[in-house]
């Protein structure tokens, strides 16, 4: 990234991340340091126009209050189907606008600052490379477990966009052939198994499976049940619990191994909410990695945990393209 040679004039990134609820901005420093963050409702405008203005008028007080009018090198934003190529949000996801949008050109002119966006989970991975345990790497993939299963890919220090800007979306990799339907259209997919939606229909489908095996997850109406459950139930002993996420980190790792043989990555980063279950995901992971991997990759590709503080980690991933965006447009307020 960029911030080997920063512009002591504009020593600052403004991150933002559009999420389904909320929309989450912040102002960075080069070091990575998060200066103060706001938000404001996603869902509130369904004009694009409007959000785009309340984004403006929250976050310029921010700027306002940390002297930094004029400081800013550039906006990075991560957003769902955000194409780094276009600037666009190309296709209609959790958002209350009309896709196309023409993202990075509405925002760069409203702010005057250079505009880049991506993918929510590629944000992460250049989070990651810039201020985070990959910083310094050059071959890394990053996969991030949340309500679905994103990765960002990075070959040669560069990350993998495609030829559309759409590339590395590891998640929708089958793992089982005639699998669980998933939200993509496919069956099988990554992110059917291994996300946190994927943990509880696990758990149900184990619960269904073995109906004579007590179990904690009983106590609880079937249907309600998430992953934080399945977790809670693990940590207190619970067979049922710790067997579904022994398939968890069973599949993943497997994934893994396939993914190995792709890009030959120096190590994989492992973020979001699962990444806390620790080695109740993480040591069958690992084990089913080094067994199903190539002969030539054992041993030797790192499965690491994030270092960015999960609560500034969004802010940070989206801020860290801001130092790669081009140069500033006119201003249109």
């Amino acid at each position: 990234m960029g911030t080997s040679a920063i512009d002591t004039t504009k020593p600052y990134v403004m991150g933002i991340d559009i999420g389904g609820t909320n929309t989450v901005f912040g102002l960075v420093d080069a070091r990575g340091t998060v200066l103060g963050t706001g938000s404001i409702k996603t869902q509130k405008h369904s004009n694009f126009q409007d959000y785009v203005d309340e984004l403006y008028e929250k976050a310029s007080i921010l700027i306002k209050d940390h002297d930094a009018e004029g400081k800013i090198h550039g906006i990075g934003i991560g957003a769902p189907n955000g194409n780094y190529y276009t600037g666009m949000i190309e296709t209609q996801v959790n958002l209350p606008w009309k896709a196309p949008i023409p993202l990075t050109k509405l925002i760069s002119e409203k702010f005057g600052i250079p505009a880049a966006v991506t993918n929510d989970a590629n944000a992460a991975a250049i989070g990651e490379m810039t201020y985070g345990v990959a910083r310094g790497m050059k071959d890394f993939i990053m996969i991030t477990l949340g309500t679905g299963v994103g990765s960002g890919v990075v070959v040669n220090g560069t990350m993998v966009y495609g030829a559309d800007g759409m590339a590395g979306e590891l998640g929708h990799i089958t793992v089982r052939r005639n699998g669980r339907t998933c939200g993509c259209g496919r069956h099988g997919c990554l992110e059917t198994y291994c996300s946190a939606t994927g943990v509880a229909k696990t758990a149900r489908e184990f619960l269904e499976a073995r109906k004579d095996e007590p179990s904690l997850l009983r106590d609880m109406q079937v249907e309600d049940i998430t992953s934080k459950d399945v977790y809670d139930a693990a940590i207190a002993g619970d067979k049922l619990a710790k067997d579904v996420y022994d398939f968890t980190g069973k599949v993943l790792g497997e994934a893994l191994a396939d993914f190995a043989a792709f890009t030959s990555p120096e190590a994989f980063v492992i973020f979001g909410g699962l990444a806390k279950s620790g080695d109740l995901l993480m040591k069958p992971l690992r084990e089913a990695f080094e067994a199903d991997c190539m002969p030539m990759h054992k041993g030797k590709i790192k499965i690491l945990l994030s270092e960015l503080k999960e609560s500034d980690a969004a802010v940070l991933g989206a801020s860290a393209l801001g130092w790669e965006a081009k140069e500033p447009v006119e201003t249109a307020k």
